[in-house]
C-alpha cells in the first residue's frame, strides 16, 4: 500500500498537496496520509513549496503547499516513465520539468548553507498562478517554469497580481529550454535552464 502511495505521489509531483484527495484515491484515513507524508518529508524524499502569503493577499490566495519529489529520477521510476521519450509525450512532462527546476534552485541555496530559502509559489482563487516566488535580500523575484522555448510578455501576465507586494521588485522571467537569454520587458527575461 505504501508503494502504491509513492507511485501516486510521483504522478502528482509539482501539484498542490490535498490530503483528502489522496485519502479518497488510496482508500486510507487522512491521518495515515499525513503520517506517510511526514516520513517522506523527514527523509527528504519529497519537499513542499508553500504558497506565498502577504497580509494584502490573504483573502484570495490558495493556502495549500505544492509537493515535489526531491529526485526526478526516482519520481520517473515510480511513475513508470522508463525513458525520456515516454516522459516527453506524457501528461507529466511539464510537472517533471517544473520539479527539476525547483529542485535545482532549492539545492543551490541549500549547498550555500541557506537551509530556509524564501521559495514560494502563488495561486489565487481565480487560478492566477506564479510558479516561483523568491524572496531574497529584500526583493521579490518572480519566475515561470515552462518546457518550451519561445515566449512573450503575455506569458508573465500573472506577475501583475503580485505588483502590490511590499517587497521591492527584483529580476524575473521564464526559465525554459531556450538556448539564449532574451528580454521580455523591464527586469524580465527568458532564461535558459542552464542559468540555474
Amino acid at each position: 500500500m505504501f508503494r502504491q502511495f509513492l507511485e501516486l505521489l510521483a504522478s502528482l509531483t509539482g501539484q498542490e498537496l490535498v490530503y483528502d484527495n489522496l485519502s479518497k484515491i488510496m482508500g486510507i484515513d487522512a491521518k495515515t496520509v499525513k503520517s506517510w507524508i511526514s516520513v517522506l518529508l523527514a527523509g527528504d524524499i519529497v519537499h513542499l513549496l508553500p504558497p506565498y502569503n502577504e497580509a494584502s493577499f490573504t483573502k484570495r490566495i490558495v493556502k495549500r503547499s505544492k509537493l515535489y519529489f526531491s529526485d526526478t529520477g526516482l519520481a520517473a521510476y515510480l511513475a513508470r516513465l522508463d525513458d525520456p521519450a515516454s516522459l516527453m509525450v506524457s501528461a507529466f512532462a511539464g510537472r517533471f520539468y517544473e520539479t527539476y527546476v525547483i529542485n535545482e534552485i532549492r539545492k543551490s541555496f541549500l549547498n550555500n548553507g541557506d537551509t530556509n530559502p524564501g521559495l514560494f509559489y502563488y495561486r489565487d482563487s481565480n487560478r492566477n498562478e506564479v510558479d516561483l516566488v523568491l524572496i531574497h535580500q529584500g526583493k521579490m523575484h518572480l519566475g515561470e517554469i515552462k518546457i518550451g522555448m519561445k515566449y512573450t510578455s503575455k506569458d508573465i501576465r500573472s506577475f501583475a497580481y503580485l505588483a502590490s507586494s511590499h517587497y521591492e521588485a527584483g529580476l524575473g522571467g521564464i526559465l525554459c529550454n531556450t538556448d539564449t537569454l532574451y528580454p521580455l520587458g523591464e527586469r524580465h527575461y527568458v532564461y535558459p535552464i542552464s542559468s540555474i
